[in-house]
Parts: C-alpha cells; structure tokens; sequence
C-alpha cells in the first residue's frame, strides 16, 4: 500500500468513527479536517465531495462487518451452528464490542433512519448491502434445512425477518433505554425462534 493510499485509508477509519457518532450526514470536509486536524484543501485532495466520502465511509462500514460478523460466522459448521454463531457476531456488532473506534449501536440500522426517504447513491448502496446481509442470513438458514437442523417446511424469509427484528429490539433496549437484561430478552427470543424452526426429533 502506497503512502497515499495508507494516509487515505487513515481518514476513511477517522470519518468512519465520527459517523458512527453523528451519522453519515453529520459527517463533513469540515467536520474531519477539525477532529483529524487537516486541512479542507488537504482532504479535498482524497474526496471531492461530501458524498464521495460518505460513499467511502459507508464502504469501510460494510468491509467491517463483513470482516466482524460474516467471515467468522462463516468458519463455523454449516447448519444451525453456524446460524447461532452469526446471530453471536451481529450481537456483538451492535454492542460494538469487535470493532475499534466503533460506538454501539448498529451503523447500518442508523443509516436506515438517515436515508429511508432520501434517494440518492448513499441510500442505494445502503439498501444493496442489506439486501445482501438479508440474503447471507436466510442462506445460512436454508442450509440449517439441508443439513436436517431445521423443518422442511421451514420459512426462511420469516426466519430472517424475525432475527433482523430481535436484534433492532435489542439495539434499542441497548443503546435507547440501557437496560441491563436487553442481551438475555434478545438471546431468549431467538432461542425461542430456534426452537420453533428445529425438524422434530422422534
């Protein structure tokens, strides 16, 4: 990596943590070059626009979770093992607990109240790299099916759509109220959903 791409890559991970604290549209030249104390000129450089670093931004962001919560979800045995070990990470995700300068909370649920009614290249990508997280879950659970964890008559996009709402629960239990028993009510609502998919054993 050369200089330039290492002192870009340097930016990307401070605008990525002041984002994580003040959104992507309280992320600006300004905003950076005041906390990362650098020139407007300096950055302007490395983006042209307050867009194309949101863009950047919002990319390291998916690199991070693919690197903290899908690569090692995806090292575990398939089926329901590697169900739960997904369902770990992105628990983990959300407390902010496996990522340096990364505050708590889900990035990507709070970009989702940012852009849901602002079109635009931020929230197209935004709505891709969900569609894929949706999709990587629901694959895991149609190999659960596969590997005789689950029901055959198993409905994987509900499944999906019930672990996305568990953990958004427990983001706000989390981060909102501080309740100190928001991991376990989280943890107790997808053993229940487990429970409820697993093929029966007679």
């Amino acid at each position: 990596m050369s200089k330039g791409e290492d002192t870009r890559r340097e930016i990307i991970g401070r605008a990525f943590s002041i984002a994580s604290e003040l959104g992507l549209e309280g992320l600006t030249l300004g905003v950076l070059a005041e906390r990362a104390k650098l020139s407007k000129s300096g950055l302007f450089a490395h983006f042209k626009s307050k867009e194309a670093l949101q863009l950047e931004v919002l990319e390291r962001a998916i690199e991070l979770f693919v690197e903290n919560v899908v690569v090692p979800a995806l090292a575990k045995p398939r089926g329901e093992p590697r169900v739960k070990a997904i369902f770990e990470r992105y628990l983990a995700w959300i407390r902010g607990s496996e990522v340096r300068d990364k505050l708590g909370g889900c990035f990507f649920m709070s970009l989702a109240h940012e852009y849901d009614d602002r079109p635009g290249p931020l929230r197209d990508r935004l709505v891709q790299s969900q569609i894929e997280w949706h999709e990587t879950l629901a694959k895991a659970a149609r190999l659960a099916v596969k590997e005789g964890h689950f029901r055959a008559d198993f409905d994987e996009a509900q499944f999906t759509f019930e672990v996305i709402g568990i953990s958004m629960a427990y983001e706000q239990s989390f981060k909102l109220f501080a309740d100190p028993s928001a991991e376990k009510k989280a943890r107790a609502a997808f053993e229940a959903l487990l429970a409820r998919s697993r093929r029966s054993r007679k």
